[in-house]
């Protein structure tokens, strides 16, 4: 019966895709959704494309053994990323009126800039729709039975299929069907974890004092993990594709604005959610622990405790999850490389043709990310290394390019580079510090340090 159920709402999902695709009339139409969302899809989209399976199947299990210091590293700092980029940033570029980031590297600097900008986007981009189709395979695995390789090659394809021929509408609507399934479910297997474990009280007050740390309780090597998932998912996630491509698609200014202000606030809120779930699930059934693999803990959890309509509505809330982040993050890269690596490359591209090359773009990308789903299976450590290659190499030149007239061509060439080989061989090397903090600290020095040096011949004109 669940599986029927699983099913069905998997054939809507591919429904609903196939009827955005009728509003596709051009390129424009598949990457920006014709620049018309309002306030609440922006928001909508935005939470349902971070919304996945990080929040939901990665970060339980680092909460359970870590507290509140994980709280602050993987749930807040996704909220106050989006005030910032709102705050800050989408004022600027908005009234730029560009399709992508990259766009902003031609306009800042030049096309060699917006081109190696472009390659390093995409190329960040298949851990994290790895990490979607991983935990998609691992849903399959434990609801239906589904061996792991064949849920990755059936996640995938099911993403693939609604993106392909609905592009930004089609995740705009199936992320508002999805987020109402993910509310629901979250909040039905919360109320009945509460339900037998006698309140939120009665989780939380059992745990030891460290588990209420704001910061690690370790040494260096602690600090080290704490301050590189800081960065990597606060400063960032600054510069990434998936949150532009909402901005520009809103109807305006303000809207795109307030709509980045909502997302944070559900962005905090509902992912809150599965970490008390998942902390009175271990109370209840010590067991889920046992078997070491703390991605596995919800998925299990609603198998062994809820009934089979909470079990349909629940796991439909996570496929739903999974779905939307998957949909988002496909399309983000598949964008850039129609819009700057094929457009600025082939004379006289038609807009039917962009499109057409948008829509394989997608599955390119898919099919790169299942290979690094089948090598690598730890969910949050896919995201943060997704997020570190964008870090250490654009955040410098985008962030500086943007609020700083004296950043300079050779400036943002230098970031890119010294920040990126100093980030690639401490990794190499192992060193006690992350390598992420090391690459952050090199590739904004350098974007500081040798734009004075060597400041542009012809001074750029300053992004209102």
């Amino acid at each position: 019966m669940v599986n029927f159920f699983i099913i069905f709402y998997l054939s809507i999902t591919l429904v609903i895709g196939f009827w955005a695709s009728k509003k596709i009339k051009s390129a424009g139409d598949f990457a920006l959704a014709g620049k018309s969302l309002s306030t609440l899809l922006v928001a909508v989209t935005l939470f349902a494309t971070w919304f996945g399976s990080t929040q939901i199947m990665g970060n339980p299990g680092y909460f359970i053994t870590d507290g509140f210091s994980s709280y602050i590293t993987l749930v807040l700092s996704g909220g106050f990323c989006l005030v910032i980029v709102g705050q800050f940033y989408a004022r600027k570029l908005y009234r730029m009126n560009i399709v992508t980031i990259n766009d902003f590297f031609k306009v800042r600097y030049n096309k060699t800039l917006e081109t190696v900008s472009s390659i390093l986007m995409v190329l960040s981009y298949p851990h994290w729709i790895a990490a979607q189709f991983v935990a998609l395979a691992y849903l399959f695995n434990t609801v239906m039975g589904i061996p792991f390789q064949y849920g990755i090659i059936l996640g995938a394809s099911i993403v693939v299929f609604y993106t392909y021929i609905g592009g930004m509408w089609a995740v705009a609507y199936t992320d508002m069907v999805q987020s109402v399934m993910i509310l629901l479910g979250l909040f039905i297997l919360l109320f009945q974890v509460l339900d037998e474990t006698g309140g939120i009280t009665a989780i939380f007050k059992n745990q030891p004092n460290e588990f209420y740390h704001l910061t690690p309780d370790g040494g260096l090597d602690e600090w080290s993990d704490y301050i590189a998932l800081l960065l990597a998912f606060t400063a960032g996630a600054i510069p990434v594709q998936e949150i532009y491509q909402r901005v520009f698609s809103a109807k305006n200014e303000r809207t795109a604005r307030h709509g980045l202000f909502l997302g944070a606030f559900l962005m905090v809120l509902i992912p809150s959610i599965p970490l008390i779930i998942g902390l009175g699930g271990v109370q209840l059934y010590p067991e889920l622990l046992e078997n070491g693999n703390s991605q596995d803990i919800i998925p299990t959890l609603v198998k062994t405790m809820t009934t089979i309509p909470v079990q349909i509505l629940f796991y439909g809330a996570m496929i739903s999850a999974i779905l939307s982040t998957s949909s988002g993050a496909m399309l983000a890269p598949a964008t850039v490389i129609a819009e700057n690596l094929i457009k600025p490359n082939v004379k006289t591209l038609s807009d039917k043709k962009l499109l057409r090359f948008t829509r394989l773009s997608v599955v390119l990308v898919a099919i790169v990310s299942c290979y690094f789903a089948f090598d690598n299976s730890d969910i949050v450590g896919l995201v943060e290394a997704s997020l570190s290659l964008i870090l250490v190499c654009l955040f410098a030149p985008f962030t500086f390019g943007l609020f700083w007239n004296k950043a300079s061509v050779k400036g943002a060439w230098a970031a890119v580079i010294f920040g990126g080989l100093t980030w690639f061989c401490c990794y190499i090397f192992e060193t006690r510090l992350d390598a992420t903090i090391y690459g952050t600290v090199i590739s904004c020095f350098c974007m500081v340090i040798v734009s004075l040096i060597y400041p542009d011949k012809k001074g750029k004109t300053d992004i209102e």
